[in-house]
């Protein structure tokens, strides 16, 4: 978890205060929610199968495997970060990969996105990490969009691959 205290931004544009912290244990309902509508908003609903208990898990188990930020306002959680670890070999240290990066429809346009998103590169940089990543839709042009204002830099060249489902089985069974 993040040690700094909890950051709050008060945009001169009359938007509302956003608050950025770490997950608390009483957020995951809320954060399991907005899973499934990213999952919906990305047309794979039938796909997130994620419950409170994994997140829970997940976050605030023996070995946490993922972590998080939200970012509030007036006092109601209005988006997430979920994240998790990564090494890089080429330059010897850590990274973070951004998992999900959800704001409520109804906080959207506030910077809560962009608030979220300078917290975890804080916390890279604090942590001396390398790397700050994160995968897009290449249809999600709102996405696309914002995140070229944070001068981040697509990886062309790079297709992302992943083996599950039946595909994962088989592939293991040649463990021998």
């Amino acid at each position: 978890m993040d040690p700094r205290p909890a950051a709050t931004a008060v945009n001169a544009d009359a938007r509302p205060a956003v608050t950025v912290r770490d997950v608390r244990p009483e957020d995951v309902p809320t954060l399991v929610r907005f899973v499934h509508e990213l999952a919906e908003y990305e047309r794979e609903p039938e796909s997130c199968l994620l419950t409170e208990q994994q997140l829970h898990a997940a976050l605030f188990g023996d070995r946490p495997a993922v972590f998080g930020h939200v970012a509030e306002v007036d006092g109601v959680v209005a988006g997430t970060a979920l994240w998790f670890m990564t090494f890089s070999t080429w330059t010897g240290v850590h990274g973070m990969h951004l998992e999900d990066l959800y704001v409520s429809p109804s906080h959207r346009r506030f910077g809560i996105a962009r608030a979220l998103l300078a917290r975890l590169a804080a916390t890279c940089a604090a942590r001396g990490w390398a790397r700050l990543e994160w995968a897009v839709l290449d249809w999600n042009t709102p996405a696309l969009d914002f995140y070229a204002t944070l001068s981040s830099t697509p990886q062309d060249g790079w297709t992302t691959h992943r083996v599950d489902g039946d595909a994962l089985a088989a592939l293991a069974a040649r463990d021998r």
